[in-house]
């Protein structure tokens, strides 16, 4: 299995409680492929250096993981038509 990062710029205007439903949305989705998340880290609303889609706050959060090479590609499909995800991006980290 290898390591990735997966940086995620969620919506600012969610509530408290749909912010966690969709960090753990995405945390069992890994668990689910067969991936195990060694760290969750949530950093919180940050001033964006470019509004994107016209917001210009978004809601950080840092997902370290170890899965097959599949999972992110499977992770990045789905966050691509989630209407509440701004940006993201998942990285293999290097031994």
């Amino acid at each position: 299995m290898a390591k990735y990062e997966l940086l995620t710029i969620f919506s600012a205007s969610l509530t408290d409680e749909q912010k966690d439903e969709i960090c753990k949305k995405y945390s069992d989705l890994i668990e689910k492929e067969g991936g195990v998340v060694t760290g969750l880290n949530k950093w919180g609303v940050k001033k964006l250096a470019y509004p994107i889609k016209y917001k210009p706050e978004g809601y950080y959060v840092l997902y370290n993981f170890e899965s097959n090479v599949s999972v992110p590609a499977k992770i990045n499909a789905l966050m691509n038509i989630d209407e509440n995800v701004m940006r993201s991006l998942c990285l293999k980290q290097e031994k």
